[in-house]
């Protein structure tokens, strides 16, 4: 059996060499701050553009490149007001007396089901069960877009809100899925980008 006093003599000789060493510091210095030196090289190294920035379509993996300033449609011009494509419509305010309801097929799933026209496309068919793709929710992306196969898209349907496509791709027939309201019948290829 050990001897209590060795212990505790073994203990205290521990703590004096610990202390010793931490008083004397380890000599170890941090290294200099080299991130703002990195930014500006990584910044140096981005060639300059005459044209703003894209909105960003890089959630949803969309591959659109920037629009150069005043050309297609990428600025309003001096006096036009963007308020009213900006505000989109409500589906809230359709009196129920109103509600339509359409048939919406989805060509990668293969069925076709009703869709009130105050109801999201993504949200009736999340609740047939698909894995839709979405992010925002919002149409702020192109992560649920997809593509209606009729025709250009503002035939068969209506956005709630929409800051993702531009009136080229809807007349490609591309549509977000997520503000996207019913106005036809129509075949919708999900997960289709423009």
């Amino acid at each position: 059996m050990a001897n209590l006093t060795s212990v505790a003599l073994g203990a205290g000789l521990t703590l004096i060499v610990v202390a010793i060493h931490y008083a004397r510091g380890t000599g170890w210095e941090p290294p200099a701050d080299i991130s703002q030196e990195v930014l500006e090289r990584r910044a140096a190294a981005v060639p300059e553009t005459d044209f703003p920035e894209p909105m960003n379509r890089s959630i949803g993996g969309g591959a659109a490149g920037a629009i150069p300033a005043g050309e297609g449609g990428a600025e309003l011009e001096e006096g036009e007001d963007g308020d009213e494509e900006a505000e989109g419509f409500d589906p809230e305010a359709i009196p129920d007396d109103e509600v339509e309801y359409y048939e919406v097929e989805f060509a990668k799933e293969g069925e076709t089901i009703e869709i009130a026209n105050n109801e999201n496309i993504l949200d009736v068919g999340e609740e047939e069960g698909w894995d839709l793709p979405y992010a925002c929710r919002q149409g702020q992306c192109v992560s649920c877009a997809g593509q209606i196969q009729d025709g250009p898209a503002l035939d068969y349907i209506q956005h709630e809100h929409n800051e993702a496509l531009f009136d080229d791709d809807m007349d490609d027939g591309y549509c977000l899925t997520c503000v996207a309201y019913p106005i036809d019948d129509f075949t919708l290829e999900t997960g289709e980008q423009p």
